[in-house]
């Protein structure tokens, strides 16, 4: 997987509580370890973030994601707001994870960079979530989709705009699971994605 990344075939995605090295000269995202047991709290997820890109440098990481409340899209804006200025100030894309009923909220796309389809899998593979990542796309806004562990769900994604996604498909059986991944996303590229084919 390190060479793969090294070469450019796969980015890195880390969190604070990995503590991944990332390999050199990948690109990198970072999220914020809400969703599972990796959340340190905001200071010190803050200060995490400002040395990973200290370390492994801002023309390399693609965004962070700002603080969010998974599955709850009143709680995340309330809880992303004050960070998504703060995380532009340290020269990076700002991220915010939209969640189950962000399509009825007005988002603040004005402060972000990343539209990140995060909350329960139903709704983010939901036509609501494919009208918001429509909707980001047309801003010039980059989609991403967090929990994509299948071929059928990085099909999906690709259907739905989306530029970059990730999940822990590789962190089982990665001798075997990393040269089908590398198979599916050449296959992205070679062949049309029709949206009857995954819905």
């Amino acid at each position: 997987m390190r060479a793969a990344m090294e070469a450019g075939l796969l980015g890195c995605m880390t969190t604070p509580a990995q503590g991944n090295v990332i390999p050199a000269g990948a690109l990198y995202a970072c999220d914020n370890g809400k969703f599972g047991k990796g959340w340190p709290g905001a200071d010190a997820w803050f200060a995490w973030l400002k040395a990973t890109i200290d370390r492994y440098g801002r023309s390399l990481c693609q965004w962070a994601v700002a603080p969010d409340v998974p599955m709850d899209a009143d709680a995340t804006l309330a809880e992303s707001l004050p960070w998504l200025e703060r995380i532009r100030a340290l020269g990076v894309r700002a991220a915010f994870a939209a969640q189950d009923g962000s399509e009825h909220r007005l988002l603040p796309w004005d402060r972000i960079d990343v539209l990140f389809l995060a909350g329960s899998t139903r709704w983010k593979t939901s036509p609501a979530a494919h009208r918001l990542a429509l909707e980001a796309r047309e801003r010039g806004l980059a989609v991403h989709m967090g929990r994509v562990n299948s071929r059928r769900r990085l099909r999906l994604a690709q259907a739905f705009g989306c530029t970059s996604c990730d999940g822990t498909y590789l962190a089982f059986g990665p001798d075997t699971n990393l040269p089908r991944l590398l198979a599916w996303m050449s296959e992205l590229h070679s062949t049309p994605t029709l949206f009857g084919d995954i819905a």
